[in-house]
């Protein structure tokens, strides 16, 4: 049980930060919208 709540909070911060690199690409580089 004390490894559910590390674990969710690693997984929604690499959600968040892949979320967060799609959003900054997709507003650097316009071109690779398909």
């Amino acid at each position: 049980m004390t490894m559910i709540f590390p674990g969710l909070a690693i997984m929604l911060t690499v959600l968040g930060f892949n979320l967060m690199g799609d959003g900054l690409r997709d507003a650097l580089d316009p071109r690779m919208k398909n």
